[in-house]
């Protein structure tokens, strides 16, 4: 058997596979700790799950609409509009089986060979991929601490090519927690005026903010944004619904979320019916509590682990305004990711992620989506780590 040329230069997801092997360590009986994983470690509502018993009771077990049923789909619009007051109509608007899917699906439907998709590093892992399966270019903007790992107008306008199509957003970021400003987006805006590239951008983490600070959705900046612009969202993070599978994507351009629904048609078909019935209470406010709760205490354990980790010798990270990540500094004792990271699940049963795997070498992500004594003492080893190793 032969297969397909095209898997030949798709990678396997880095944070995927660690995460896998601290579990099967941690099966075999070793004393793992593990901060790989993109996932809270909060249950979903259970505002959230009575509305999926309900839907179970009532009957919803069936095929549903390829794009998302109407109700799910006003539930989308109504919170986009009052979240950040954008208005879309039933057809700008197709729910995908989580937010992977729905940019998979993006990529296949505009990106032709040749095509050249603008990605600030660090990035997800999953963007590159994606884009070379499509037969896309990936072109990468660097970054680094000293702009809290966020483009400037400056890098963007050196970047575009004849060949650009898009430029790809994530705020807050995975794996740095950035968070672009309305000031900062504007700027950005400012380079794309006149052009034809569409951004995408990637809300995944919207409601995860910090210090008071209020969240800017990309669209949201001017009316040019808001025709350029495809957002895509979803509940995974946020309502820690990440095992339900529910992305989707805004858009005013009807054409492509026509072209979605017919790919998705002959791919997946629906999102699971009762996943759909859930995630109108998910986006209908009514777990906003919930949510805010998980915050909070996603902003102690952020506090607590950047404090512990500036106060080791040698390495180093900013605060990040959102998501519950950290992407440390290691370049001072080396800066070789792949191996810190190997040598510190050897050594001490840490589990990060290698900041190689999001395109910038020098770093490693740490999630702080557990509880707050495995972070203490996970960082705890690390520092043990780090002064047996690298003093």
């Amino acid at each position: 058997m032969k297969i397909a040329s095209r898997m030949e230069n798709l990678s396997p997801s880095v944070t995927m596979a660690i995460t896998a092997l601290a579990r099967e360590l941690k099966a075999q009986g070793k004393d793992i700790l593990s901060f790989s994983a993109g996932e809270p470690d909060f249950d979903t509502p259970e505002v959230i799950k009575e509305a999926a018993i309900k839907a179970i009771k009532n009957g919803h077990t069936k095929y549903t609409a390829v794009e998302g049923t109407i109700e799910t789909k006003k539930a989308i619009i109504k919170k986009l509009k009052t979240d950040h007051g954008l208005e879309y109509n039933l057809d700008e608007i197709i729910v995908s089986n989580g937010a992977k899917h729905s940019l998979f699906n993006l990529f296949q439907c505009l990106i032709e060979e040749g095509d050249e998709v603008i990605i600030p590093a660090p990035y997800w892992v999953t963007y590159p991929e994606q884009v070379k399966y499509s037969g896309g270019t990936p072109v990468f903007i660097e970054t680094d601490d000293s702009t809290e790992f966020k483009i400037t107008a400056e890098q963007l306008k050196a970047a575009i090519t004849p060949k650009t199509k898009v430029l790809l957003l994530n705020t807050p970021s995975n794996p740095s927690g950035a968070v672009y400003t309305k000031d900062e987006l504007l700027s950005l805006a400012e380079v794309l005026k006149g052009t034809d590239i569409l951004v995408f951008t990637d809300e995944m983490y919207e409601k995860i903010i910090y210090d008071g600070n209020k969240f800017t959705a990309v669209a949201s900046v001017n009316e040019d944004m808001f025709q350029r612009t495809i957002t895509i969202n979803g509940i995974s993070k946020a309502v820690a619904m990440t095992g339900w599978r529910y992305g989707y994507v805004a858009t005013a351009h009807k054409a492509l979320v026509k072209a979605m629904t017919k790919l998705q048609g002959q791919v997946t078909s629906n999102v699971n019916s009762i996943t759909l019935q859930a995630a109108v209470t998910a986006l209908d406010g009514s777990a906003d509590a919930d949510i805010e709760k998980m915050r909070k205490e996603f902003e102690k354990r952020r506090d607590v682990a950047v404090q512990s980790f500036n106060d080791i010798k040698g390495i180093s990270c900013v605060k990040p305004q959102g998501a519950f990540y950290l992407f440390v500094n290691i370049k001072e004792i080396g800066g070789d990711s792949m191996k810190f990271c190997a040598d510190l699940l050897e050594k001490e049963g840490v589990a990060v992620v290698p900041g190689l795997a999001f395109g910038t070498e020098g770093y490693f992500r740490f999630s702080f989506a557990t509880d707050l004594a495995t972070i203490e003492e996970g960082i705890k080893r690390v520092k043990k780590f780090v002064e047996e190793n690298y003093s």
